[in-house]
């Protein structure tokens, strides 16, 4: 099954674009989450870690 769908593939003109710009999204999506993690001040970061235990 898979010779079938990789034969439909490869007939399509401009294809190995979508993965590289793919990839590209998915790392830059992973990176900002990294630095926006990483930035978040101590204060709301115990705030958030709070809401489970507030009724």
């Amino acid at each position: 099954m898979l010779k079938y769908i990789k034969h439909h593939m490869t007939s399509i003109d401009g294809i190995e674009i979508y993965p590289i710009i793919s990839l590209v999204i998915f790392v830059a999506f992973f990176i900002g989450l990294f630095f926006w993690v990483f930035s978040m001040k101590k204060k709301h970061i115990n705030e958030i870690s709070d809401y489970p235990l507030n009724d």
